[in-house]
């Protein structure tokens, strides 16, 4: 039995899709675990290109299935444009796609309290997609959400829809529009979405019983965790490999290894602190050459160098058992390369990371530099033929984390990989 979860070793943005769309075509079953249409993975395809918000990137493989569980928060609008996206494209989702009958549902209000709360925090802004994906956990833990179960029984529905709205209007919030006007177009989503509704947890553990092999999707990344990343500028699930288990209702004895994914660098979006961040000029390179902007929101996202206690954190919260490093060939041009081995706060050295964001925004990276290659690896796809100094950059992560790095991504393109052999990776595929 292979079940394996491909999780985000930073701040998420990693290279996730194109990583899960290339495992894929080793794997029976994708399943998605968390989060919801703020995640955007991007797959480049025999020269097509597939942004992907809610569905797992296996879909893009013809011979395999895809979950979406009940730890997503789904928004039934985004859903379906992502299902006549894909027809356009000529790829057929029909017998392949599962969707969680326990998922949690996005409303137009959801969107509106966002923007408000976002609005009241001032210079404290999170920034969130404002896809309504905070408040609709919100509403998951408060026991107040609307469920895909609820959205396949019309009445109940109806029902529990305008007990909602009641509830919200006196807590001062209203819903956007006519609650009859939502209530018919998600019940008009709902009759698109009824042959996709199942009990996810029982088809999953079916198919490993049945020793199908099964890849677990992550979103976003181990940073952004509601529980272990850098709170509050988080999001609004548990992205780290433990969310499989609760997302999907799998036991954690049925996961058999965790892929941690990361750049040869370190990015995020929105506010927080960033201890490796790079001064704007280096930023602006890395940058344009990894083309580091959303592809959910076109956001630029902020640069830095590698972070290695991140990273190390990231493994031990996760894990890891191999490493997948993605966007190797951003840095061909780099004469030298910064690498963050240590934190340093207040005059003492970190051997944790700080629990406080305050703290965190206060520590010194401890920097070691090595040389870069200054040599096209783009596109390669033979570990030998990458340049003497871009195999040390490599070995050196490797080393300080005490974990194999089982696959390096030189490209956008599904085939700009490479798998090393004798890895845990390898063995997986």
């Amino acid at each position: 039995m292979r079940s394996i979860v491909a999780v985000g070793a930073q701040w998420g943005d990693e290279g996730k899709g194109k990583v899960v769309d290339y495992l894929a075509g080793s794997f029976d079953y994708i399943a998605r675990y968390a989060g919801g249409h703020n995640a955007g993975h991007t797959v480049i395809c025999n020269g097509q290109r597939f942004v992907l918000q809610l569905i797992p990137c296996g879909i893009l493989r013809a011979k395999c299935q895809a979950v979406i569980g009940n730890g997503v928060v789904v928004d039934p609008a985004a859903l379906v444009g992502e299902l006549d996206s894909l027809s356009g494209a000529g790829v057929s989702v029909d017998g392949r796609l599962h969707l969680s009958n326990r998922a949690h549902l996005i409303f137009p209000y959801h969107r509106q309290m966002e923007g408000v709360a976002e609005e009241q925090r001032g210079e404290g802004k999170i920034g969130t997609t404002a896809r309504g994906i905070g408040p609709a956990y919100e509403d998951k833990i408060s026991r107040d959400g609307l469920r895909v179960c609820d959205l396949m029984e019309p009445a109940r529905f109806r029902e529990k829809l305008r007990a909602r709205e009641q509830r919200l209007g006196l807590s001062g919030h209203a819903i956007l529009g006519n609650v009859a006007g939502i209530e018919d177009t998600y019940l008009a989503f709902a009759e698109r979405l009824r042959p996709l509704v199942t009990d996810t947890s029982t088809l999953m553990n079916d198919v490993l019983d049945q020793g199908h092999s099964v890849l677990f999707e992550g979103a976003q990344g181990t940073m952004l965790d509601i529980d272990h990343g850098t709170y509050p500028y988080v999001t609004s699930s548990n992205a780290t490999s433990g969310g499989a288990c609760t997302g999907l209702g799998v036991a954690p004895t049925r996961i058999t290894g965790v892929a941690g994914v990361t750049k040869a660098y370190t990015t995020r979006v929105g506010s927080g602190p960033f201890p490796t961040e790079m001064p704007d000029l280096e930023a602006r390179e890395v940058r344009d050459r990894g083309k580091e902007y959303g592809a959910v929101t076109g956001r630029p996202r902020r640069c830095g160098w590698l972070d290695l206690p991140m990273l190390r954190y990231a493994a031990r919260i996760n894990g890891i058992s191999t490493l997948i490093v993605t966007k190797l060939d951003v840095f061909d041009t780099q004469r030298e390369i910064q690498v963050c081995v240590g934190y340093c706060h207040k005059g003492a050295i970190l051997r944790d990371m700080p629990a406080a964001v305050e703290d965190f925004a206060e520590v010194t990276p401890q920097y070691v530099t090595l040389p870069g290659w200054q040599a096209v690896t783009e596109g390669i796809r033979d570990v030998t033929r990458l340049p003497k100094a871009a195999l040390d950059y490599l070995q050196f992560i490797s080393d300080q984390l005490g974990i194999e790095i089982g696959m390096i991504s030189t490209g956008p393109e599904r085939d700009a990989t490479i798998v090393n052999a004798g890895t845990k990776l390898a063995s997986w595929l």
